[in-house]
């Protein structure tokens, strides 16, 4: 038995011997048939940003091929605002490399992601899903290399405060128990959440901490391994759905939501990306940021402020996209730095063995540190649309290489300084801004729609849809108008609390 295989917490992949991008059909069945699984869940997002559930009871082993073979019907017009009523049925098949035991279903149970596929059975246009793989299929085509992400998911524990061990306020980040009271509930999601086959690298608890009206409000955070684009939208999903279905057996409230009151940590949602060719990462040469990489950050400046559109889709989003809070408000990007918009964290490129230096009776391990170098978007929250919001920045990404004065582009964003700080005050003025409301980032989409559409990603349904939703909200003035009004603000927090 292959022992990497038999320690993936995924119980298929376990049971299979094979990863799960491989596995097929006649994997499913014989996994169902020698497991005593009962039933089979399809699940898909809608465009509320949330899983759909339709459960099929196992009958026999002839309709259990025909539901995997030909998925079922369902209402397009009950998921979507772009279908019309009279022509709405869409088909939901089954993605099987997406298969896992659900964690919370009393009777044995298989679940898998969906795809969309309308009545000509071809794939739905303007399904979310399918413009992320369109995405990366053309940044493959153009570039000739391969987009990878992951999300850091950022999420507040509501819970009655006992009084005992008080945290310290906005002094959360990295606390352990008895400070943080919500450690060994994280450790639990992150648990469930490999189950269901999620890349996960860390969790910790984060700044964000606070007690209000009796309860404790704590923020944590659980960080993913970069994988193909696809798959990091997947596992962000099932893992949103995770902590909320974990949350609510322990009378939990959780929100992702990217403002919970002024003064207070909001929630990000970072996402780190990297490019890959022949298994290796690109973002480095000879231990500094590559050609490559200031390419595909030239691309996330130019588009940066239309990028708002698929990663910050309520009001509340432009209230945490404010000066001295960590988040982004200028298009700049810098090493190491917190106060920008595309950060290049630590990467790994000291030339020294950090290991033997710490355990010296270990010897070197001369361990390719290259793989860990990332840089990440830090303007999307919890309420993105994850599969527009990655297909967004793999079209920016893909942009980068597409622009003649790229590297040009890269080098007048870079910041080495805080921004914020009085002595910067004309660089800061050099720099572009982020839009401050859902009405501004609308308009940003209109004006760079073009980039979003070319290659056939983006349909132009879809982007009208976004721009008419962003709009809906009547927000040009909004963060000025209740910026001292803390009741209004609560009441705009609870209107948009459980987003995403």
């Amino acid at each position: 038995m292959n022992q990497e295989l038999a320690m993936n917490p995924n119980r298929l992949v376990a049971f299979l011997q094979k990863p799960a991008s491989e596995f097929t059909k006649a994997d499913i069945i014989t996994y169902i048939q020698k497991n005593d699984v009962q039933m089979v869940n399809f699940m898909y997002p809608a465009a509320d940003g949330r899983l759909k559930t339709l459960n099929f009871v196992i009958n026999n082993a002839a309709y259990l091929d025909a539901i995997l073979t030909c998925g079922e019907r369902v209402d397009g017009s009950s998921l979507f605002p772009f279908i019309q009523a009279g022509s709405s049925d869409l088909y939901v098949i089954p993605r099987f490399r997406t298969a896992f035991v659900d964690p919370f279903a009393e009777l044995p149970t298989v679940s898998m992601l969906c795809s969309f596929f309308n009545k000509d059975g071809e794939p739905l246009e303007s399904s979310p899903e399918y413009t992320l793989r369109k995405a990366c299929k053309a940044f493959r085509e153009v570039t000739g290399m391969e987009f990878q992400a992951m999300g850091e998911l950022e999420y507040y524990v509501i819970s009655e405060d006992d009084g005992m061990f008080p945290a310290t306020d906005q002094k959360g980040y990295h606390e352990s128990g008895p400070y943080a009271k919500f450690n060994d509930f994280r450790t639990e999601c992150m648990s469930y959440i490999a189950q269901t086959g999620g890349q996960i690298k860390y969790g910790h608890s984060e700044v964000g901490n606070f007690t209000l009206d009796g309860k404790i409000y704590e923020q944590n955070e659980i960080e993913f391994l970069p994988v193909p684009a696809e798959q990091a939208a997947d596992q962000l999903m099932i893992a949103k759905w995770v902590i909320r279905n974990l949350a609510y057996s322990y009378g939990y409230n959780i929100t992702f939501a990217p403002k919970i009151t002024a003064g207070k940590a909001g929630s990000g949602l970072h996402i780190h990306m990297r490019i890959m060719k022949d298994g290796k990462n690109q973002m480095l040469t000879n231990g500094i940021l590559s050609e490559t990489a200031r390419k595909a950050i030239a691309g996330m400046m130019e588009l940066a402020p239309s990028i708002t559109a698929f990663g910050n889709t309520n009001p509340t989003s432009y209230f945490r996209l404010v000066p001295h809070q960590e988040a982004p408000t200028n298009v700049c990007w810098g090493d190491r730095n917190r106060s920008v918009l595309v950060r290049v964290p630590l990467g790994w490129s000291a030339k020294t063995d950090m290991c033997v230096l710490a355990n010296p009776l270990e010897s070197e391990s001369h361990y390719d540190t290259t793989q860990k170098q990332t840089v990440e978007m830090r303007s999307p929250d919890g309420s993105a649309d994850l599969y527009q919001l990655l297909a967004g920045l793999a079209v920016a990404c893909r942009h980068g290489f597409e622009m003649e004065n790229a590297l040009e582009v890269a080098e007048k964003t870079y910041v080495n300084v805080n921004i914020h700080q009085k002595e910067n005050a004309d660089k800061l003025k050099a720099l572009a801004q982020l839009p401050d409301s859902c009405a501004a980032s609308a308009d940003c989409l209109e004006k760079q729609r073009a980039f979003f559409e070319g290659h056939n990603v983006f349909s132009p349904a879809m982007i009208d849809g976004i721009i008419k939703k962003l709009r809906s909200y009547n927000d040009a003035t909004l963060r000025r108008d209740i910026e001292d009004k803390p009741a209004e603000m609560i009441e705009l927090v609870e209107e948009y609390f459980h987003c995403g």
